[in-house]
């Protein structure tokens, strides 16, 4: 018997959450209220800070454990079987019942939420063995149909595997045949898709919404992301600030949006399609700079880098000596021109060689042939010592900052140790060009006394790219700088990437998975697969006339932030990535490329897809 739409499954009324810190009590949750309907799926959006994973934390009553206090509200539940509860006066004991059996949880890193030494058996079957009471075989059995379900390929084989040895969209669809395992009354989804490439992200969203329609589950889905909750949602949550700002019907949202911050999530979205027609990248206009004029950002025809047949490859070891049983291809003969005041971009799913050939470049990975050659010197050629010059004009930024900065030395040391060790800068200079610099990236000066712990994700990353033009370098390979980065944050650093780069004339090979960015910001792209690039040219051409079938199949893939624009999952028809593992003695083929058009040229080699 199906559930009463008309009673909702869940009732948040008037939540608040509290944290006691150093500094006193910090309130995560004010005054939050909201109902999510048998059927329905409601989307909670808002930046980092916002609230959005506390109240799901509160629902499930983990919050406590992460030293959150819920200190108001109600949390009201209907079990179906013995009605609704206030889950907050629910006991401990109480709550490890409805967990995993009638609420489940996505959470956003699936390999935190897998333990790594149990098989996927193991963890499949422990919540259907404590909650629906089934036989070992039973539950097995259960376990196989299960992820038959979330489509994972032979699944009798990956019930004897662990959590490591699974792809990222492999280990998420694991997380969320777990939380459905039991069939729960509400699912929530915290950021599930946020690590994944955009073709299994659009695989888990259909394969979420499927399960969702053929169970009756109620689903919390929280992300960032407002082209996922245009896919997405029945209703929307806008939070800003620990409050609920707006709430509405998907369509009235994106449509119609009421409140200033609202407008603000969506202006800063960048849209597949938006750039129609234009030749060259724009930054975006940005709420609050409406009557600011837009230049579009021109490139030249002089070039500054050219790569040409570029392989990198790395050795698979086995056996009990160690040998070299086998070669990962990870950037199989690759060419590509970058010219001066120029953004190339490289596109492509995980695992397909971009960031192995963006550090390439640099020789942060040693390629095994091809030329790369930095306005007339050949940097392959080159001693330690040399190479050490080239780096004046060739600079890095990582995709985790925090990774990439030294967590125990103030901002202003990291921005300005470029310049101390090639001494190009005198000590009072110095002072004067970090000062710039912070200005440049609109952070305040105070913030030179900072540590890297202290400030937010995007604030981090305007440090580092402070510190890459430190050296006035004249290309910046930017790998996957901006993914991980609130949406209006990335929309800030982007326009600052390109504002930099039509005042001061640089060169960008910008790395990326999302398709959305690269339209914005490219005046060229290469699409990248399993090492090759399988379709490069004008981002006009590649993106308006695309002639590779992976081409085609990314661009399908994109969420597109217009709830009347949904995927289908018939639509989404993927073949499996082959491994980029050959034998010791594997010759590939040299890549062979057929012009479509002027500057537009598309792989004639056979790539697998």
């Amino acid at each position: 018997m199906l559930d009463n739409p008309k009673t909702p499954i869940t009732s948040v009324k008037k939540l608040k959450v509290q944290f006691e810190t150093k500094d006193g009590t910090v309130t995560g949750v004010e005054d939050v209220s909201f109902e999510i309907f048998p059927g329905e799926t409601v989307c909670v959006v808002g930046e980092s800070g916002s609230g959005k994973s506390v109240s799901s934390l509160s629902l499930m009553r983990l919050v406590e454990f992460g030293g959150g206090v819920i200190s108001d509200g109600q949390l009201i539940f209907d079990r179906k079987q013995g009605g609704a509860i206030n889950l907050r006066e629910t006991d401990q004991k109480e709550m490890s019942n409805i967990r995993g059996n009638e609420i489940g949880m996505i959470f956003q890193e699936p390999m935190t939420a897998l333990n790594p030494v149990l098989t996927v058996e193991r963890q499949l079957t422990e919540g259907l063995r404590f909650h629906k009471k089934l036989s070992k075989s039973a539950a097995r059995e259960k376990a196989v149909e299960i992820l038959k379900q979330v489509r994972l390929p032979e699944p009798e084989k990956r019930l004897k595997q662990y959590p490591h040895e699974l792809s990222g969209g492999m280990r998420q669809r694991l997380v969320i045949a777990m939380a459905m395992a039991c069939e729960p009354r509400l699912l929530i989804a915290d950021e599930p898709t946020t690590a994944l490439d955009v073709t299994i992200q659009a695989e888990i969203l259909a394969l979420m919404d499927r399960l969702k329609r053929e169970t009756g589950t109620a689903v919390m889905f929280i992300t960032h992301d407002m082209a996922v909750v245009a896919q997405m949602a029945d209703r929307v949550v806008v939070m800003y600030r620990g409050n609920k700002v707006e709430e509405g019907k998907v369509e009235e949202i994106f449509e119609n949006p009421k409140h200033d911050y609202t407008k603000a999530l969506l202006a800063a979205v960048p849209k597949l399609g938006e750039m129609k027609g234009k030749k060259y990248p724009e930054p975006m206009r940005l709420l609050g700079t409406e009557n600011d004029k837009i230049i579009p950002i021109k490139d030249s025809d002089e070039p500054i880098l050219r790569v040409s047949n570029l392989t990198a490859r790395f050795p698979v070891k086995g056996g009990l000596f160690r040998r070299t049983i086998a070669q990962v291809h990870a950037v199989e003969d690759i060419s590509f021109t970058i010219n001066k005041g120029q953004t190339l971009s490289l596109v492509g799913e995980s695992g397909c060689g971009k960031s192995t050939a963006g550090r390439a470049l640099i020789r942060l990975v040693e390629p095994i042939a091809g030329k790369v050659n930095l306005d007339g010197k050949e940097i392959l050629d080159l001693s330690p010592k040399s190479m050490q010059e080239v780096r004046l004009n060739i600079q890095m930024i990582f995709q985790d900052p925090f990774a990439s900065l030294n967590p125990q030395m103030p901002l202003f040391d990291q921005v300005a140790e470029p310049l101390r060790n090639y001494k190009t800068l005198v000590s009072e200079d110095i002072n004067k060009r970090i000062e710039m610099l912070f200005d440049r990236v609109e952070l305040p000066r105070t913030f030179m006394r900072r540590f890297p712990h202290e400030l937010s994700g995007g604030q981090r990353q305007r440090v580092a790219i402070a510190r890459a033009l430190a050296l006035n370098p004249k290309l910046i390979i930017a790998d996957e700088a901006v993914s991980a980065l609130d949406v209006s944050v990335q929309a800030q650093v982007l326009n600052l990437m390109m504002e930099l780069q039509s005042e001061l004339g640089l060169s960008f090979l910008f790395i990326s998975h999302d398709m959305a960015v690269v339209e914005r910001v490219s005046h060229r792209v290469g699409v990248m697969y399993l090492g090759r690039i399988v379709e490069i040219g004008s981002r006009t051409s590649v993106f308006e006339n695309p002639q590779h079938e992976y081409t085609k199949a990314l661009l399908k893939a994109v969420p597109i932030a217009d709830p009347r624009m949904r995927k289908d999952e018939k639509d989404l028809n993927f073949k499996p990535i082959p491994s980029p593992i050959h034998p010791n003695g594997y010759s590939p083929e040299p890549s062979e490329y057929r012009e479509v058009s002027k500057d537009h040229f598309v792989l004639i080699t056979d790539s697998g897809y």
